[in-house]
């Protein structure tokens, strides 16, 4: 249950400018992120200068999603900031595998605030994500029937009708993928370390699902244009509500820590976790005050104090324990689910995390290569002939 923290916001922000404010150069700070919807950016642009820092940060319209953010900031060759992503990305970015993108050594005060969501010395934890699959439990989803799976991948023999997304690739598409292939990992797979009946499996997904035109698949939900669909948890709460309370669906989604009309599906395996990093990214040219400048940024973005406004004004569970601490009574119950992220895969030496990141660039190739994701499905490709692909061939990026 959350806490009603409208005092303590105030006291938060006024905080941040006596601590902060002082030390800032006036030195403009540039920010890539996929964590920028418009009213994110708005936010922060916001806060940041009331703290005493002017920052730069790009909204959506201008690239959405996790590889054109670092694709951007590769690109650009002036970041001094890079905030979101998850721990695929981020274990690149610490790896040194973008060009013009070296994570900086640097360790805030509140380090020993975020758990295990850190990569020691070089980026920290802001905000606590995992991937949801949510059902509706009236007439317009199971009429009651709770549901339970022992793989995410199950859906595709459950006889429900399902939103899947459009595309390939983007943060939460990524996850909803690492999660329906967990159970077919097998590192001998020429098929990227995937079993083909993995393969297989996801392509019943794509061809049973529908795509209903919606960049995520909480509103096809609430519209009842499906029984089951998958979401991310930072915001699932507050959309539930807005729906009710913009009064623009018929029969939407009631009740959030107390679901009405809708529940989670059980599922034996759990859920894939993320973390959205901070880190300070190396820069050509900076001098020693204004890097001091980006320090005092980021140590103020990712402090308690503001992630407790952040994560009140965004419906975010925050990776620091304090915010956390502060925000909620107790632990959502959409936090509490087993994370099979950090599972080992058995004689890898890696955790599933882990070997997502490794794999990941090769997934999307295959993805890619076989047309998977079609967003017509009036259109679909034909299904490939799974036992006489060349692999070899379709783990590479297409021409």
């Amino acid at each position: 249950m959350k806490k009603v923290l409208a005092f303590a916001l105030v006291l938060a922000m006024a905080f941040s400018v006596c601590a902060f404010g002082a030390s800032a150069e006036d030195y403009t700070i540039r920010i890539y992120s996929n964590s920028n919807s418009s009213e994110r950016v708005e936010w922060l642009v916001r806060a940041a200068k009331e703290a005493g820092f002017t920052i730069k940060l790009d909204d959506n319209t201008v690239y959405s999603g996790d590889d054109k953010a670092v694709q951007a900031a590769n690109e650009g060759k002036d970041a001094d900031v890079i905030f979101g992503l998850n721990e695929t990305r981020w274990t690149q970015l610490v790896n040194g595998e973008y060009e013009n993108l070296k994570i900086m050594d640097w360790t805030p005060s509140w380090a020993d605030k975020v758990g295990d969501f850190k990569f020691d010395g070089k980026a920290y934890g802001l905000v606590i994500q995992n991937v949801l699959m949510l059902y509706r439990t009236d007439e317009l989803g199971t009429n009651g029937e709770a549901l339970h799976f022992q793989h995410w991948a199950d859906l595709v023999n459950s006889g429900l009708k399902w939103y899947r997304q459009g595309k390939v690739g983007g943060t939460t598409n990524n996850n909803i993928n690492s999660s329906m292939l967990y159970p077919f990992v097998d590192p001998s797979s020429p098929a990227g370390g995937v079993s083909i009946e993995g393969w297989k499996t996801l392509w019943a997904y794509c061809a049973g699902g529908n795509y209903t035109g919606d960049k995520y698949g909480l509103d096809p939900i609430i519209r009842g244009d499906v029984q089951v669909s998958t979401f991310y948890s930072s915001s699932l709460y507050g959309n539930i509500d807005s729906a009710v309370d913009g009064g623009t669906f018929d029969n939407p989604l009631r009740g959030t820590t107390q679901p009405e009309n809708w529940n989670l599906v059980e599922i034996d395996d759990g859920t894939f976790y993320i973390a959205e990093y901070l880190g300070i990214v190396e820069k050509e040219g900076r001098t020693e005050a204004q890097t001091e400048a980006v320090k005092a940024f980021a140590e103020w973005f990712g402090s308690a104090e503001t992630q407790i406004a952040w994560s009140e004004e965004f419906d975010s569970y925050p990776c620091n324990q304090d915010a956390a601490a502060e925000l909620f009574d107790e632990t959502p119950a959409i936090y509490t689910i087993k994370n099979f992220a950090l599972n080992e895969v058995e004689g890898t030496g890696m955790n599933y995390a882990s070997y997502v990141s490794a794999h990941l660039p090769v997934w999307t190739n295959i993805e890619t290569n076989l047309g998977f994701f079609w967003a017509d499905n009036n259109a679909a490709p034909a299904e490939p002939d799974w036992e006489n692909l060349d692999w070899a061939t379709l783990t590479q990026k297409a021409e």
